[in-house]
């Protein structure tokens, strides 16, 4: 999925995926996207492992990206985030999500995400319906 389109606004734009260090990443295939994070001071819980919440919302950012880039000038909103958080990941690494999309309906998205570490070992596995939209007039 090519998402070129869309990183300028992400990269000059304030809020969670910039605050928490995420690269979106273009992929060849047409249902699929990938993002990296540094595990580090921004999103680590006080043990020194990347928190499940900072997980939570770089699945949830990828989905959001890979349905934008779906259905240019629509919105896409979380609805429904839930996952799995099987393997503590330690500060100083990177996690690398790879979103895969399961439903793609005219209001209603599903994705898989999975996010492994450096030695490409499941770390969390998450799941995120997005509801999209046409933004509305200010």
């Amino acid at each position: 999925m090519n998402i070129d389109h869309i990183l300028n606004n992400i990269h000059h734009e304030d809020g969670l995926s910039r605050t928490l260090g995420m690269e979106f990443i273009s992929t060849p295939e047409d249902d699929t996207l990938k993002a990296r994070m540094a595990v580090d001071d921004r999103n680590k819980q006080p043990f020194g492992f990347l928190a499940g919440g900072a997980s939570l919302a770089l699945a949830e950012n990828l989905a959001g990206v890979g349905s934008m880039a779906l259905c240019p000038g629509k919105m896409a909103m979380g609805i429904n985030v839930h996952g799995n958080h099987v393997k503590a990941m330690p500060y100083g690494g990177t996690v690398t999500a790879y979103g895969k999309l399961i439903h793609k309906g005219h209001t209603l998205h599903v994705w898989n995400i999975d996010i492994k570490n450096d030695e490409n070992e499941l770390i969390s596995s998450v799941q995120v319906t997005n509801y999209v939209i046409a933004p509305q007039e200010k």
